[in-house]
């Protein structure tokens, strides 16, 4: 199971650099070595925390696929998770962002965000109750109607939750989140098996979604005492639309590049091609999410310290893209490379269609990690313009390439389409927008170089190994031992890079 987007989950937009109408100028400055101290804690216990919580939600997610639900149930939760993913990202106008970015104390303006954000996510729950049998038939999913209107309710939850999350967020607070993402996810999860066993289908997501955000909620309250007040500012109010708005609109580009193709796959295929679809694209995500969403937790709060000094900020991105490109690519390589054996094993041979994309999704979960970190340092270094043409150049050419993936080859066809888009035409853009912002092809090549060299040897070994001892449990072991060992070898070179110094430059 992947579950949705908690309220006290890291936003996938963080804010730019502004002032706060009532700022207090700097009064929450760190000193370099605290922020390095603060910034490498942070990081570890959000590894930490990310890493349960995905293993917690994999073992959920085998049960589930296993014994209680089908292709078609996943299906209606997949049309159900796209819609509130969307409007999660924009559901508070992208205000909650200036509790982590602006200069000042918080509390000033806080009041203000609060209302604000309960206000544009109770409008938009609204509408999508009233909406939701139209949207679930747009979809090919007219079932999904009722479960829209339960999972969506986690709309109104994270527009109070966000206040609390960005002061943990603020003061890298991530042991605290630990523990609220804790609760959350036992809650969520005890309701969602419960209810799956019972027979409750698609539904079971929903009501368990409702269970742990509510839970993370009050944890996020208590984690920070006294957040939870509303006010009302006029011109408070004004600068924060002015600032988050713009931000809004980029992240809901960003998601909806993320999900669009769930929508293409659902309108364009029917609901048991989307439960597969789904199931890979989860599995394609297990990477991303395990240390791209880690590194997320602290990576846009870390390179808004250093936003001031370009070649700071260049050696940090470098050194941030080269850790997790490292984790990431043999993790990569080992899923697409035994992508049926994989499947077959974990969730039984009903799913295997699944596997057919999933090599191909892994090459665009790598992609989007280098896209993502980006995205957070553009934002840093106040590059809204850049970030908004970005998305939607990448919004505008994937719908094209989805439908017409989607109508040739089905949903290998539609994985095909994704990379295709970001190969040829986003990753050049970021790039560029990247070396506009002090950050040149040569950091990044250092970041790249050595992972990228050990996943080619990787695939040569996979290949190789399963061609001599074949596709078997047993065989699966022996491969993926044998193409981490060569993976380990080949960056070696890179640790001394990858460590750097204790600086506040190792973001």
């Amino acid at each position: 199971m992947d579950s949705v987007r908690t309220p006290d989950s890291e936003r996938a937009e963080p804010g730019e650099r502004s002032e706060a109408p009532d700022s207090a100028g700097t009064s929450d400055a760190v000193a370099p070595d605290s922020l390095s101290r603060k910034v490498r804690s942070a990081a570890r216990w959000s590894l930490i925390n990310t890493v349960v919580m995905r293993l917690g939600n994999f073992a959920t997610g085998i049960l589930l696929a296993r014994f209680a639900l089908g292709p078609a149930e996943w299906g209606v939760y997949g049309v159900a998770q796209t819609v509130l993913l969307v409007l999660l990202s924009a559901n508070e106008l992208g205000v909650s962002l200036a509790l982590v970015r602006w200069d000042g104390d918080p509390r000033r303006f806080a009041p203000t965000v609060l209302t604000l954000s309960t206000a544009s996510s109770g409008l938009l729950y609204v509408a999508l109750f009233v909406s939701a049998p139209t949207v679930a038939g747009l979809l090919d999913s007219p079932h999904a109607s009722g479960v829209l209107r339960v999972m969506c309710l986690c709309l109104l939850i994270d527009g109070v939750a966000q206040v609390p999350a960005g002061f943990l967020t603020r003061e890298f607070a991530q042991g605290r989140r630990m523990v609220i993402d804790a609760l959350n996810f036992v809650l969520s999860t005890a309701v969602t098996l419960v209810l799956a066993f019972a027979g409750w289908g698609a539904m079971s997501f929903a009501w368990g979604a409702v269970a742990g955000n509510i839970a993370a909620l009050v944890g996020s309250a208590l984690a920070a005492p006294g957040t939870l007040r509303f006010g009302w500012d006029p011109e408070q109010a004004r600068a924060l639309l002015k600032f988050g708005l713009p931000l809004a609109g980029a992240s809901l580009l960003a998601l909806a590049v993320v999900n669009v193709d769930t929508m293409v796959v659902g309108s364009t295929l029917g609901g048991v091609a989307l439960g597969f679809y789904v199931l890979a694209f989860n599995m394609s995500g297990w990477p991303v999410r395990v240390i791209s969403e880690a590194a997320r937790r602290v990576s846009f709060a870390g390179f808004s310290r250093l936003a001031d000094s370009p070649q700071a900020l260049a050696q940090g991105f470098s050194r941030a893209l080269g850790v997790l490109v490292t984790g990431t690519v043999p993790l990569c390589v080992l899923l697409g490379g035994l992508a049926g054996p994989v499947v077959q094993l974990v969730y039984g041979s009903k799913w295997l269609p699944a596997a057919n994309a999933l090599p191909w999704l892994m090459a665009l979960g790598l992609i989007r990690i280098g896209c993502e970190l980006a995205y957070d340092c553009l934002v840093a270094v106040d590059r809204r313009r850049s970030l908004i043409l970005v998305q939607g150049l990448w919004v505008v050419a994937l719908v094209p390439a989805l439908i017409v993936g989607a109508r040739l080859g089905g949903i290998v066809g539609v994985s095909q389409g994704h990379v295709l888009v970001a190969t040829v035409l986003v990753v050049p853009v970021f790039l560029h927008a990247l070396g506009r912002a002090g950050i040149s092809l040569a950091h990044i090549a250092r970041a790249c170089a050595w992972p990228f060299l050990g996943g080619a040897v990787m695939t040569l070994v996979i290949l190789a190994a399963k061609w001599l001892v074949g596709d078997g449990a047993l065989a699966l072991f022996v491969i993926g031992t044998a193409a981490l060992a060569s993976y380990v070898v080949c960056v070696l070179p890179s640790r001394r890079f990858l460590l750097g110094s204790r600086t506040p430059e190792a973001v």
